[in-house]
Order: structure tokens, then sequence, then C-alpha cells
């Protein structure tokens, strides 16, 4: 590991060493257990790997930074999961699946959700309640027999630069500094960062290229009169009056509205943070002062301006930020426009999706929200009955050993990953990740060359709709 060291010694511990000029720092670090799969973050792709993977028989352990797993689905509030359906057919399957019907049983879904809308309907958002999915969440991991570390980060990583193989990682939390070994790692951070410690090829938002798609600090309401409620939506006549009359900080047309998540209860992902650089702190944390000042701006407006909202409560903003674009890996494949455009199948495919091509304003210009709406609906969008195939081979980083990554920070261009970053997709990509790495560990298959025909055959026999005829053993490679 380029500038770094960890080797394992007698008395249980590892021992770092940097060096900066005539500055010479060495610490020791105690070792913790050692573990078949390490995943780190427990959002959607987190959950479905370690689910899978546990599974199959291994041990697993999710290092998460926040309290609670879900991602952004639970700590940043985005509580309705993206499309997963395409107008005919469920797409979703697997352990997304699962969780989904389970909250529908559970009465954690939101109170107008129906399994023949979200398992049908095209471009729908199915609303749920987060405290109900952390719930599920807790179950099933503790079920499963998976070890979780909350408010615990991946600081840093030791690994065998030859062969792209990890050996281990370090761990921060409360404890203080822990190495932890494992025979197999996942990076579910949606920030790549894991892989990015590793030193795995990355493009990054605002680097690689000009612009970074907007983030959004999202917020749960109370006391909403829905029978009554007017529905504003984008570029509505009320949220237009507003933002002449000077109310916003920026003149943001874009409002998807409040989503319904319980009876007088919604959520609201809107109010973009234009620049925001999450591979930045100094810039998310002004970020996050300035997506609370606009949550409330929000509720003002809602109370002054829309018919059904003149007693709404502002209940909370989100503890974790809602980012869109940040990093990505460089992987075997990269997933690119016309691959989405022409519905391409692969025959490694671990999943099939159908939802928009999704790329926010990126100013509050009205010319840029043109744009936005003119290809989101326009030129972005597949037709109801279609959907397109995600491969494995945009799962692995090129020529890597036993390192998979899943969800926002998989390898796909930029276009293409505003439809991918979402949480079913994501918990879709978690899944194949895992079943990869528990084929990696009985098979002494390397990630960056694992039979992919057994693999989807793997996964099917877990529910996942992988419906391809053709097969490969080998993965689609760029």
């Amino acid at each position: 590991m380029a500038g770094r060291q960890c080797l394992a010694t007698e008395k249980s511990t590892a021992t770092t060493s940097r060096e900066q000029g005539n500055y010479h720092f060495v610490r020791n670090i105690p070792i913790d257990k050692e573990y078949d799969v390490i995943i780190a973050g427990g959002g959607p792709a987190g959950i479905g790997a370690a689910l899978s993977a546990a599974r199959s028989g291994y041990n697993v352990l999710i290092i998460e930074a926040m309290g609670c797993l879900g991602g952004m689905g639970t700590s940043g509030l985005v509580t309705a999961f993206d499309p997963m359906a395409n107008g005919e057919e469920m797409l979703v399957g697997g352990i997304m699946y699962e969780i989904v019907m389970k909250m529908y049983k559970r009465g954690f879904l939101g109170p107008d959700e129906k399994p023949e809308i979200f398992t049908k309907h095209y471009h729908h958002w199915t609303a749920f309640q987060g405290e109900g999915y952390k719930l599920l969440l807790d179950e099933l991991v503790q079920e499963a027999g998976i070890e979780v570390r909350f408010f615990t980060r991946v600081i840093d990583a030791d690994v065998d630069t030859t062969r792209k193989r990890v050996n281990g990682v370090i761990q921060q939390n409360i404890e203080g500094l822990r190495y932890v070994k494992a025979k197999t790692f996942i990076d579910c951070t949606g920030d790549a960062v894991l892989a990015d410690l590793c030193g795995v090829t990355c493009r990054e938002a605002g680097k690689d290229s000009p612009r970074i798609m907007p983030a959004t600090l999202c917020s749960i309401f109370a006391n909403i009169d829905y029978p009554n409620a007017a529905h504003v939506y984008n570029n509505n006549p009320l949220l237009l009056q507003a933002i002449k009359d000077g109310h916003f900080t920026y003149t943001d047309r874009h409002l998807p509205g409040i989503f319904k998540v319980g009876e007088t209860v919604g959520y609201l992902n809107g109010g973009h943070l234009f620049g925001l650089n999450a591979l930045n702190c100094e810039s998310l944390s002004k970020g996050m002062m300035l997506g609370r000042k606009i949550a409330r701006e929000y509720l003002t407006f809602y109370q002054k301006y829309v018919p059904g909202y003149e007693k709404i409560e502002h209940a909370t903003t989100a503890s974790l930020m809602g980012v869109r674009e940040s990093r990505r890996i460089l992987g075997e494949y990269e997933l690119k426009y016309d691959d989405y455009a022409t519905k391409r199948k692969f025959p490694d495919q671990i999943a099939l999706f159908n939802k928009a091509v999704d790329i926010h304003p990126y100013n509050d210009s009205e010319e840029e929200y043109k744009r936005h709406i003119k290809e989101y609906e326009q030129t972005a969008r597949l037709k109801p009955g279609e959907s397109f195939g995600i491969p494995y081979s945009i799962l692995v980083p090129q020529g890597w050993d036993n390192l998979w990554v899943a969800g926002r920070c998989a390898s796909s261009d930029v276009r293409v990953h505003g439809s991918i970053r979402v949480q079913p997709a994501a918990c879709m990509m978690g899944q194949a990740a895992g079943t990869a790495a528990a084929q990696s560990i009985k098979t002494g298959q390397p990630a960056c060359d694992l039979n992919t025909e057994t693999l989807i055959e793997t996964l099917r026999i877990a529910g996942a709709k992988l419906p391809q005829e053709k097969l490969s053993a080998k993965m689609t490679r760029i």
C-alpha cells in the first residue's frame, strides 16, 4: 500500500507507519477478529450484499458510519423506493423484493401503497416509513447472524498492490482504531471510500467532469391535511409565485412534491444544494447548514401558499446528505448511456431496470431547468414494458482479486448513473456482489475472473429476475 504499512505482530496488534519529510509516526493498533466478508456501508447495497453472503454460510461484518441500517432510506430520509416495475411487470426481485413485501405486510409502506401498484405501475415511487424500515433491517441482519458495527468508519486499507488484493482494513469508532482482516471486501459506501483507499482508479464529480449534480437534504413534515391538500410539483404556479416573491434562497423550479408516508406525514426530497462537493468536508458541512435553511423555506412556503398545508409542521431534516454524484470506480466494464438507450441485455446481467435517466438541474436558471425537464420527459425515458440490463462487471474494479463495489459508486457514465444510483438498483447490485464474494471464497475464483454463469444461476435461485437466455462464464468487459 503506497505510503502505508500494516503488519501483524505477535502481540495481536498491527503497526502503522507514516513518513512525511522528517516526521515519522508509528502506532500499534489492536487486531480484531477475522471475517469472510467485510462490507463498508449498510445502505441498500450493503444490506443486499450482507444478507446474500450470510445466507450462503459465511460470516459477515457490516461497518456503518451512522446509527442504523438503510442509508439514504433511513438516515437520508429518502422514504420512497424508486420505480421497481416497468408498467407491465416487476423487474426487481431477490432481497429487495423480499424487503418491500415484508414492509407491506408489516404496515411499513405508505397508506396508499399496494402490491398491484408497486409491482406493476410505470414510474411509480413506493413511499415507506423510515422507522419501520430500520426495524425490519435490524431483524433481518440479526436473523442472518450478521455482525454490525454502527458509528464506525473504514479509514485505511492494507493492500497488496501487486496482486490487487485487500488484506484488511482499519476501522475507527468509540473504541479507537482496529485492524480487521477478511477474505473478501465489498465497498457499499456510495462514495467509493474503501475502493479509493485501496488505490482503485475512480472518476470524481467536479474533477473528471466540470459539473456536479446537486445534492438535497431531505425532510419529514407532519400535520398535513391530505384530503384537502393541493399537489405542488415542478414549475407549479404556486411555486413560481413564491419564487417571484423572493421567498427562496434559490429560484429552484424543480419540486417533486411531498410524498405521503403516513396519514398526515410526508417526506420532501426538495431543495437543491448546487455545487456541493460530497468529497470535501467543508463543502458538506456548509451544505448541511444551507439545507436546513432551505427546508425551513419550504415549510413556510407550504404554510403560506399551498391549500391543505396551513398547519404543516417540520418534524426533522435528515442526518445524512442526499448525494447524487461523487465518486465512481472504473470497472471491468463501464455502463454507457448507449447501453441504456438501446435497452442492451448482457449475459452477465445481475439486474434489470427501467427508471429514467434523472440528471437534475446543475443550477437554478430557467434554461437549465428546461434542459432537465426536456431530457427527463422526452429523451431519457424507456417506454412501458422496456428495460435494460446491469452487468456484473460494473461491480468489479479493473483487475482486482477480492474487492467489489455496489450501489452509487459502481462503474458507469454520468447519464446512466442518473438511473441506477437509486435504492432498488443498489440493493440488487449488492446482492450480486455478496453472492459473488461467497462464490469467490468457495471456488477461489477472483472477482475479476469469476464464473458469471454460475453467479447468474445462483442469483436466479435466490429470486433475482434474470431472464436472459444466453449465459457466459466470462463477464462483459470494456
